[in-house]
């Protein structure tokens, strides 16, 4: 009985690293980390009993804390897997962090319009859909969500859990009226590179004009130790055809981080060996989220 309830407690995170090292690349004006998560505190925002994760509580004050050492303007707070679809955790994020936050939510089709026009006001700017958490919203309701999503000028962000994923999923994707973003380069590994069958389905994606990769939390998708080299060839693809469908994100806390905990001064110095043109990096940091997120 011991083993059984053991089986079914939400594994625990360990948390970042608290020590961020300021990055020697400098960060334009405007920048924006559109990848993040906040948790907690527990006591005003309880994690959710069907959550498959327990994540150290990762507060508002720890990421305004952290933007300030990287040097970023910006954020996207993304609705954390450890509060379900109680959004309430990021709605008061977006809240505390006004303008600069923009939001986006875990929730299913069905949410009242003077409900979502509410969240809208405060940030709120597309859905997230994932097969990797527990307790959150599957591709089952992609349909349903997306026409919601039209109603508000809202997204998708579409969270593998393997890249295989994108490619059963593309011919649906493909009938999709609405932007979509793939979280984390569709999960695509570093050994599947750019010859995969993954990868070709995200270029028809991008060719299509409706879709924006995310360069965020690439260090799990690496055979490699840090710079992680080989995540290049498919990096220096997608920001050399689609410079202007690009996005950064940190991904901090880094929940469910399997591999070595990243120091996020790293992770942006990064940035200039991903997408060494400048002009290139003022729209991944700057203009391509200004124009997703509406900044």
């Amino acid at each position: 009985m011991n083993n059984s309830n053991e089986a079914r407690e939400p594994k625990r995170c360990a948390g970042p690293d608290r020590h961020t090292r300021p990055p020697r690349f400098q960060m334009p004006v405007g920048a924006c980390d559109c990848h993040a998560h906040i948790f907690g505190p527990q006591a005003q925002f309880p994690y959710s009993p069907q959550r498959s994760y327990t994540p150290e509580d990762c507060t508002v004050d720890d990421y305004i804390k952290l933007l300030a050492t990287l040097g970023i303007d910006r954020a996207v707070i993304v609705h954390g897997g450890a509060h379900g679809t109680d959004n309430a955790a990021t709605l008061n994020a977006l809240e505390r962090m006004g303008p600069r936050a923009r939001g986006v939510a875990v929730m299913p089709p069905g949410c009242p319009l003077p409900e979502r026009e509410r969240m809208h006001a405060l940030g709120m700017r597309g859905y997230r859909l994932s097969t990797v958490v527990g307790g959150g919203v599957g591709f089952d309701q992609l349909e349903a969500l997306a026409d919601e999503a039209q109603q508000l000028g809202w997204h998708l962000v579409l969270h593998f859990k393997h890249a295989d994923e994108l490619v059963s999923l593309l011919p649906r994707l493909q009938a999709l009226r609405v932007d979509i973003v793939l979280d984390h380069m569709a999960r695509i590994r570093g050994d599947e590179g750019v010859d995969s069958p993954a990868f070709e389905a995200l270029a028809s994606l991008m060719d299509a004009g409706r879709a924006w990769v995310k360069l965020a939390s690439l260090y799990r998708l690496s055979s490699q130790p840090y710079p992680h080299a080989d995540m290049l060839p498919m990096i220096h693809r997608v920001a050399k055809h689609w410079p202007d469908r690009i996005i950064w994100g940190s991904n901090w806390p880094h929940p469910i981080c399997d591999v070595s905990m990243p120091n996020d001064g790293d992770l942006v110095d990064l940035i200039p060996l991903w997408v060494p043109d400048v002009a290139v990096q003022q729209k991944l940091l700057v203009d391509n989220p200004a124009a997703l997120y509406g900044f």
